[in-house]
């Protein structure tokens, strides 16, 4: 045969060559990858010249090969998802650390020192009065840097603005800044969202305004669409701009790649395309619930 290649993933025109040999053909011999009737992937192969299929005899060979393949390709996707846990695993437990370290060389000894600033400052009332309303200045300041850093951490463990206003307002505030910087952004929700499992409404929240700041920031689009939709237990959210499309390295950037990683984390997806109209979408599907194993 001229051409041989391996798909994992998804399958059909779109999918992504993983590995082949070989120069590609226009129509290749899709066989599917199953792996305990769960597709994991394609088998693409070339005919002969002068061929558009094989023959049934012929086919009995990679369909008995692609069986064998599945089960590999089944192993090769679980390593990878295992090493994909290992690195948010170490990603968690630095961030942890970070936490810990910011309530503990920071918030810990500011709050720590305020009850012996402040004993000071009361012995000073009768002594020194004009010394004690410095002191006490200086300690309003300081507490006001604390309460500064708790909300910081706050945030950075779930945004306020979701308890606040929920999911689909919070978007909102964060589309009418878009539109405050001179990008009009139009969100489009159902009149009322169910309870959200907390996972899937900060990854939700997350996304959306990082594919929005990154229409601001690169699109140069007149105009932007959110859009949210809930259906087989799945929340799905695009997010679609007018602008100059993808390209150059416009599909591998750290927003970008944050934005994938938030949905797979939750068994979910991601992605970037262009549209035919021209302009960009982000689209992604959140499970409500956590895939079978």
């Amino acid at each position: 045969m001229p051409y041989a290649a391996i798909a994992l993933g998804k399958v059909g025109k779109a999918a992504r060559i993983n590995a082949e040999s070989g120069s590609p053909v226009d129509a290749p011999v899709r066989v599917p990858l199953v792996y305990r009737g769960m597709t994991t992937g394609e088998l693409l192969l070339g005919p002969r010249a002068g061929e558009e299929s094989f023959s049934p005899a012929d086919q009995r060979l990679p369909e008995d090969l692609a069986r064998q393949a599945g089960a590999a390709v089944h192993a090769v996707r679980l390593t990878s998802d295992l090493q994909h846990s290992r690195e948010r695993l170490v990603t968690a437990r630095e961030e942890e650390r970070r936490l810990r370290r910011d309530l503990h060389d920071g918030l810990g000894p500011t709050l720590g020192s305020l009850p012996l600033k402040l004993d000071v400052a009361g012995d000073l009332l009768e002594s020194d009065r004009a010394a004690a309303r410095e002191l006490l200045s200086g300690l309003k300041s300081q507490a006001r840097s604390a309460v500064a850093d708790i909300l910081r951490l706050v945030y950075e463990l779930r945004p306020p603005a979701l308890d606040q206003l929920g999911l689909v307002g919070a978007v909102r505030e964060t589309a009418a800044q878009c539109g405050a910087d001179g990008l009009p952004v139009s969100v489009e929700a159902p009149e009322e969202l169910p309870p959200l499992p907390a996972a899937v409404e900060v990854a939700a929240y997350r996304i959306t305004p990082e594919a929005m700041t990154n229409v601001v920031r690169h699109a140069g689009a007149n105009r932007c669409e959110v859009r949210f939709a809930l259906d087989d237990a799945t929340l799905r959210l695009e997010v679609a701009d007018d602008g100059r499309g993808i390209g150059g390295d416009r599909g591998t950037g750290v927003g970008l790649n944050s934005m994938r990683e938030r949905a797979e984390e939750l068994g979910g997806r991601s992605i970037i395309e262009s549209l035919p109209e021209g302009g960009a979408r982000v689209r992604a599907s959140l499970p409500l619930a956590k895939p079978a194993r």
